[in-house]
């Protein structure tokens, strides 16, 4: 998923912003199973900017590895927005990185619900500000995917970098 032809992949242009703003990533990875950590370490020198990739597959891994809120997933299921910053600000938080990754959706071929079809996904974008600052965010977006499983998963990880190339971007 290039902007066109042209272009180098998104994991190719975000590690270069990562490396141009000296800023580091941990990802915090559920429906992509560590596919993002994946793409990330395809690119030769990515130990410059990339911490480390958690799968947190279960609500309880969730809960250990990224303290993501008991209420959040009662309330709202693993796949939602409040599980995604959650985790989002767990692996930045954890990993006492710069940006933190998150992703948390319904890949299928099962599992889909009316509210969340197959192919639902939340990526989570997390950023430390400097202490005392009171920049740090995180943000949320949500979107659908069609395809096989590994095709959902690929759009997925692919989206996830996307998006945190944009923010990285946005703060430049």
């Amino acid at each position: 998923m290039r902007d066109s032809a042209a272009d180098p992949p998104v994991e190719e242009r975000l590690g270069e912003a990562l490396r141009r703003t000296d800023a580091t990533v941990a990802v915090a990875e559920s429906c992509t199973g560590g596919l993002v950590g994946s793409l990330l370490t395809d690119v030769p020198g990515a130990s410059d900017y990339f911490d480390r990739s958690l799968v947190a597959y279960s609500y309880d891994s969730k809960r250990a590895m990224l303290a993501v809120e008991r209420e959040a997933l009662d309330e709202h299921g693993a796949v939602s927005e409040p599980v995604a910053r959650q985790m989002a600000q767990g692996a930045r938080d954890t990993a006492d990185v710069t940006w933190g990754l998150a992703t948390t959706g319904v890949a299928g071929p099962g599992g889909g619900t009316e509210e969340k079809p197959v192919g639902t996904v939340y990526v989570g974008v997390a950023y430390a500000g400097e202490w005392g600052t009171g920049e740090s965010y995180a943000a949320v977006s949500r979107h659908e995917f069609d395809g096989t499983r590994r095709e959902i998963k690929e759009r997925i990880a692919r989206r996830a970098l996307r998006a945190l190339l944009d923010a990285v971007e946005a703060r430049t």
